[in-house]
């Protein structure tokens, strides 16, 4: 069982069953579930909103201290990775099995995941999210060096070799 934590979920069209289906299911584990919507289906809906208020608020929460994670949602979950990581301090990857999702914690110290609704079952998805969340970053120096380089091109424009 992976500790309760703040989780952060943003959706588009696309994603809303599987997102109405990730916050019934990760409340149910215990975790604090923030959706940051739609509230309602638009097929014409503009995702970028919604994912970028997600990613803003795993980044001011982590920074507060507390234990939070986001997931972003969409028919493929490319649109919704690239919304997300325009905001400073989130390292967003798209997640297609358990062993992406459990990597881009690990090596990436990511704390936003990307699905595709479309791509996946509720119950695959579901397991993809789970591996997600239960896994840490292992702060080796190799992963941190190359993070704490990515970190520093996004604050000063500046490349490090």
């Amino acid at each position: 069982m992976v500790d309760s934590m703040e989780v952060h979920i943003a959706t588009d069209h696309a994603g809303m069953e599987l997102s109405a289906h990730l916050v019934d299911h990760l409340r149910g584990l215990g975790h604090t579930l923030i959706d940051h919507g739609p509230q309602e289906y638009d097929a014409l809906d503009d995702y970028p909103a919604f994912c970028i208020r997600a990613a803003e608020a795993v980044v001011a929460a982590r920074s507060a201290g507390r234990n939070a994670l986001a997931i972003v949602l969409g028919g493929s979950g490319n649109g919704e990775q690239i919304a997300a990581n325009k905001v400073a301090g989130v390292r967003a990857a798209l997640a297609w099995n358990h062993d992406t999702a459990v990597l881009a914690r690990e090596h990436n110290d990511a704390n936003v995941v990307a699905l595709g609704g479309r791509q996946h079952s509720l119950e695959e998805a579901t397991t993809i999210v789970e591996a997600f969340l239960g896994a840490d970053f292992t702060g080796d120096e190799r992963h941190a060096r190359r993070i704490g380089k990515i970190s520093h091109y996004e604050l000063t424009g500046e490349i490090l070799d």
